[in-house]
């Protein structure tokens, strides 16, 4: 059994209703998201694919990675596209003491108002946990600190290279609906998976008629 669900149960949403995992909408709106970036290698191409459909999607960096190539993160806002924070080293809060956990996040948080444009587009502090793992007690402190806590209703496993690239897109295809938030990654790990699945997504969400937006 996969360490994984693909599709997030409704008994999960429901233990944790503060935390957002899609949007019950009768319009055929879809959010895609992208974690681990960005990255040179993959995350420009990411924007090249989107562009073509012109997709929106949302984007949860990693403060580390930011730093490193602040050019790929300006890139991404300047195309239109949402930014979150994802921690500064891609911490699992499960195994991370709360105090550390706030102060990594802090610190990420730093680092993306560094290189952000607020006249393109101010921060709106929406983050996502590696991993999904969070502790109650840092998901109450994020949230006082004001930061929505974004999660999941489609996971495509593209990070998981024991699968094949068809099955990454089907992952997507079989799950995704109205309102669905849906969980890429513009890193190396999932790059294989992403370059076959994310065109061929975006094709179908075009043929089908659905529109992408940002969070």
């Amino acid at each position: 059994m996969k360490p994984y669900l693909v599709k997030t149960p409704k008994f999960v949403k429901w233990c944790f209703p503060k935390r957002i995992w899609g949007f019950p909408k009768p319009s055929n709106e879809v959010y895609l998201t992208f974690d681990d970036g960005p990255i040179p290698e993959v995350t420009p191409w990411v924007l090249s694919e989107l562009q073509k459909y012109d997709a929106k999607a949302t984007f949860f960096c990693i403060g580390d990675n930011v730093k490193k190539h602040p050019g790929v993160f300006q890139q991404v806002q300047a195309e239109g596209h949402s930014l979150g924070n994802h921690t500064f080293n891609h911490l699992n809060g499960w195994k991370t003491n709360t105090k550390d956990y706030i102060e990594n996040v802090t610190l990420a948080e730093t680092v993306l108002q560094d290189f952000n444009n607020p006249k393109i587009q101010p921060s709106k502090k929406l983050f996502r946990p590696p991993y999904g793992k969070l502790k109650s007690s840092q998901a109450k402190l994020l949230e006082k600190k004001g930061y929505k806590i974004v999660m999941w209703d489609v996971l495509s496993a593209d990070f998981d290279q024991t699968i094949s690239e068809g099955q990454c897109l089907q992952n997507v295809l079989r799950n995704i609906r109205p309102g669905s938030i849906v969980v890429f990654h513009d890193s190396l790990k999932a790059e294989k998976n992403l370059r076959f699945s994310l065109p061929r997504l975006l094709e179908w969400l075009d043929e089908k008629g659905f529109s992408t937006k940002t969070l």
